[in-house]
């Protein structure tokens, strides 16, 4: 009976253990695409989910005790409540869960401007390479405009018609232009002049991280079967290429796209790719 006695006593943390609960399973069953059926646009699990990390933030800024030690005992609950509710918000974001296949092709065309800029990036970085390393720089990124189109495109196709057959090329192509860019890494890995190395992997990096984050948000919409065959397509792994990633300026990417603090971006992005790496990718 101690842990009824527990309850009784222990109100604020027993309500946030049983909120962290609801958005961790909810967290699973969107996963898995359990749904529980619609409210309005999105499902009744994200709804329960969401509902529940709203009051998991209340409840982590409560009002304080009057007393020192109820002042001291209340601070360092309610910061423990407030990091709780920062891991629980990572289940909502679209970056690591998504919605739905329409919620997520428009979260990819919006990326469009973003990963326009630093394909643009990518293409005018030769000049500020050594003459002997641009030529090796331009072959291994020479695919980078025409993937990037077709990604877009197959987004917004699948926007204005959601169907299962725009989502099979729309999981194609996100895996073939990751392979583009994997491979781009490792050829950018092997210029030996260290300022053209610089260059040259960090111009690729923002487009990986822009990639990275549609495959994220392509997977979390596909069903585990759809995921096996994108990553068996995937023959250069996260792992082939995990040296060559600077994970603050993926963070400030991300944080930028979503407008949201750094912090939460970072373990966004370390989410996502653990997910990744776990499918097989």
């Amino acid at each position: 009976m101690n842990f009824i006695s527990n309850i009784w006593s222990q109100p604020k943390t027993s309500a946030a253990g049983l909120l962290i609960a609801t958005v961790t399973i909810a967290g699973a069953l969107s996963r898995q695409g359990v749904t529980l059926g619609t409210a309005g646009t999105g499902t009744v699990v994200m709804l329960a989910s969401g509902i529940a990390t709203a009051l998991l933030g209340l409840l982590a800024q409560d009002p304080l005790g009057s007393s020192s030690t109820e002042l001291a005992s209340s601070r360092g609950t309610t910061a423990k409540l407030g990091a709780w509710a920062l891991i629980a918000l990572l289940v909502q974001l679209p970056f690591v869960s998504g919605c739905s296949g329409t919620t997520v092709a428009q979260d990819i065309v919006n990326w469009t401007p973003t990963l326009q800029s630093a394909v643009a990036a990518v293409n005018s970085t030769a000049t500020l390479l050594a003459p002997a390393d641009a030529p090796i720089f331009a072959a291994a990124t020479v695919g980078f405009d025409a993937a990037s189109n077709l990604l877009v495109g197959q987004a917004k196709a699948y926007l204005a018609n959601p169907s299962a057959s725009i989502l099979a090329q729309l999981q194609y192509q996100v895996v073939a232009f990751q392979q583009q860019v994997n491979l781009a890494l490792l050829q950018a890995g092997k210029i030996s002049n260290p300022a053209s190395q610089q260059h040259a992997v960090s111009a690729i990096q923002e487009v990986s991280t822009i990639v990275s984050a549609i495959l994220s948000l392509v997977q979390s919409v596909s069903s585990k079967a759809a995921v096996a065959r994108m990553a068996a397509d995937s023959t250069v792994k996260t792992a082939n290429v995990r040296r060559y990633v600077d994970e603050e300026m993926a963070a400030r990417i991300v944080a930028g796209h979503y407008g949201e603090p750094v912090v939460l971006a970072r373990m966004q992005v370390a989410q996502a790719e653990q997910n990744s790496v776990l499918a097989g990718f």
